[in-house]
């Protein structure tokens, strides 16, 4: 599949989000990521839809909210309506998931589950015909700059396990501690979207020199372990 870079704004210049998403853009960024934060089901308070939506006729590519917040349902079509393209939800908050998806994809956005670093990768089987792309956290969230976790690879390699047996082509996304140092590892695993904030806004070389080198390590990996697959 595909790989993709989204940067997250989560470590970039809260005071320069516009300038942020242009330099994404410009590097070369496949979507741009949005971790919302409510305070509550993470002990972290970030963005609302005000933010996306003056953020929006700055950048042309793609935009995912990633909502870390503990009533989802509530907010999904203020997301949606600030120029959201895709919403992510996680598992943990969601007791009536199927409803949950079926209100993102009404609304003309993609659907993505979001799997905390405990939760099993089976809580995605009555899910997964139904959704566009899986989420599997490697930090646990709430905090930009963590250490990733040294266990998500193989839980990684299980959820792409599953999303292939559909028959379906779904994005399997990594979020946390998404550098240059684990990006083949996860790829390897068989992530496609590379979720990266501090590797990108922090980088001393910049944005451009940051997305293009998560892009060809990971692209590098994905054409090794497709060569060790099929031979």
């Amino acid at each position: 599949m595909k790989i993709k870079i989204a940067p997250s704004l989560l470590s970039a210049d809260f005071s320069n989000l516009g300038r942020a998403a242009r330099e994404a853009e410009d590097a070369g960024a496949d979507l741009l990521h949005f971790d919302i934060m409510d305070g509550h089901f993470v002990p972290n308070i970030t963005f609302g839809p005000m933010v996306v939506r003056a953020v929006r006729p700055l950048a042309r590519i793609p935009f995912e909210t990633h909502l870390m917040i503990s009533n989802p349902d509530d907010y999904i079509e203020e997301f949606v309506d600030a120029g959201a393209d895709a919403v992510g939800v996680h598992v943990e908050t969601c007791p009536h998931l199927h409803r949950t998806v079926q209100r993102i994809k009404s609304l003309g956005a993609q659907a993505t589950v979001v799997l905390n670093p405990a939760t099993p990768v089976g809580a995605l089987e009555e899910i997964v015909d139904y959704i566009d792309a899986v989420l599997v956290m490697t930090v646990n969230p709430g905090f930009g700059a963590q250490e990733f976790i040294e266990s998500m690879p193989d839980k990684i390699a299980r959820t792409r396990a599953m999303l292939d047996r559909t028959g379906r082509e779904i994005d399997l996304a990594v979020d946390g501690g998404v550098s240059r140092e684990t990006v083949r590892r996860v790829v390897e695993a068989g992530a496609n979207v590379l979720i990266a904030g501090n590797s990108v806004f922090t980088n001393p070389e910049g944005a451009q020199r940051a997305v293009g080198e998560l892009r060809k390590l990971a692209e590098a990996a994905s054409a090794s372990w497709i060569c060790t697959s099929s031979g």
